[in-house]
């Protein structure tokens, strides 16, 4: 006889989130398997803007109760109270917790109990976490979560919460062997449950094109992501502008938002680069992926930010390699996971514009190498980032069938010669970009 399919609630800071496509993807793939879930929101969601694939989820949606008045906390605890008979045992971890996580904690447990939920995962190791941790301790089931990359690297994360967290779950994901070696290495015992596990890709909406130049248009590079400084764009126009003067008529797409957008726009400016720039602001997922697959290039000069934070394995990276747009990155935790450098892609050192415009241009001149690291790179993403078998793995973790894989260590990152040119040659051209 085989045992019920478990309910699983899905616990997350906000949803639906523009960013966190890779969510609706394990979702979509994990009901796609018949899973039983739903969905439980620490916040409504902050814009009105949608990715095409939301429409397709069928679990329902929850939103917990936050910034709560003291008369609205009462009249949560006294919902709950039925069916949380013994609630008063947790009473020390309730009041050790922030009011609106407690009061979140304490109306996702006594639904749990209501709906018969038997499992809760959350997303990013920080506040839904938090929740999801309280909620089923005063509920009596187990949770898990995925790890990402802020909730583990940013200068702000606790290590003595994440700790408990990582000792407390039934298991916990993480999306890279960089990350998986990271938490073995930091928090030893409390992260024997951890199991690498990427981010998936639904390779039905991303179709391979090997890219072929239009000898009759100038070339685009793209870059995808939040304008943030760990994205590391701000390298990416100083390239830019090194390639100009060199001659090159490459143009430069970037696609998204974020607070670093004038400084990026300003920065446009001085670099006399108004012309070859294009900012598309956030696009849903369907008009991003066609501007990537119509460029000659894919740049991902991510950076470890000044606090700590950083990309754990973008999954726009992924998308690019599954539509066969060839691959310029910085080997900055897992991304040399997906772009092996010379063979899906070109990798070259963090903050270093001038080995970024080298790698550009190697892939704008030699278009035949490009592609054949390209197919390459959809080769792989078939392989490793397949959401469908990753769901499988995920699913069978949820009814407990699934046995932890042995830790894996990433593998030495192969970084693309640095130039030849001599520090005070590299000094005088970086300079002349500046001025």
């Amino acid at each position: 006889m085989f045992p019920p399919e478990p309910r699983i609630g899905y616990v997350l800071k906000m949803y639906p989130r523009f960013s966190e496509t890779f969510i609706v993807t394990e979702i979509l793939a994990l009901e796609e398997r018949g899973a039983d879930l739903e969905i439980f929101s620490l916040r409504p969601p902050a814009d009105g803007r949608f990715h095409e694939a939301l429409a397709r989820v069928a679990a329902p949606v929850t939103y917990l109760p936050h910034h709560l008045r003291s008369t609205e906390l009462w009249r949560v605890l006294r919902a709950a109270r039925p069916d949380l008979p013994d609630l008063e045992r947790h009473l020390d971890e309730l009041l050790d917790a922030a009011p609106d996580d407690a009061a979140a904690a304490v109306d996702l447990a006594a639904q749990v109990r209501r709906r018969g939920i038997t499992h809760l995962h959350a997303h990013f190791g920080s506040v839904s976490t938090t929740v999801a941790r309280l909620a089923a301790r005063i509920a009596g089931i187990g949770y898990s979560f995925t790890a990402h990359a802020k909730d583990i690297f940013h200068a702000d994360v606790d290590p003595a919460d994440l700790s408990r967290k990582l000792a407390d779950a039934a298991f916990v994901i993480t999306v890279s062997d960089y990350n998986l070696t990271h938490l073995h290495r930091e928090y030893g015992a409390a992260a024997e449950g951890v199991i690498r596990l990427y981010n998936g890709l639904d390779l039905d909406s991303f179709t391979y094109r090997a890219a072929r130049p239009d000898p009759h248009t100038d070339p685009v590079i793209v870059g995808v992501g939040r304008l943030v400084e760990k994205k590391g764009f701000v390298h990416l126009v100083d390239a830019l502008a090194l390639l100009a003067q060199r001659g090159s008529t490459a143009r430069l797409a970037l696609v998204g938002s974020g607070p670093e957008e004038s400084a990026l726009r300003a920065q446009v400016t001085a670099r006399g680069l108004e012309g070859r720039v294009t900012f598309h602001g956030s696009l849903p997922q369907g008009r991003m992926a066609d501007v990537v697959s119509r460029a000659a290039v894919f740049a991902a000069p991510c950076v470890v930010g000044s606090d700590g934070n950083r990309d754990g394995l973008p999954t726009v990276v992924l998308e690019a390699l599954a539509l066969g747009t060839p691959v310029v990155a910085t080997p900055v935790t897992g991304m040399p996971e997906a772009v092996r450098d010379a063979e899906t892609g070109l990798l070259v050192p963090e903050a270093d514009p001038i080995a970024l415009a080298n790698a550009l241009e190697r892939v704008l001149t030699d278009p035949d190498g490009a592609r054949e690291r390209a197919a390459a790179g959809r080769l792989l993403v078939e392989d490793v980032f397949d959401t469908r078998r990753n769901a499988a793995v995920l699913h069978a973790l949820y009814a407990g069938t699934a046995a932890a894989p042995a830790p894996v260590a990433p593998p030495a990152p192969r970084v693309a010669t640095a130039p030849t040119l001599p520090a005070s040659a590299r000094a005088d051209e970086l300079a002349e970009v500046a001025r």
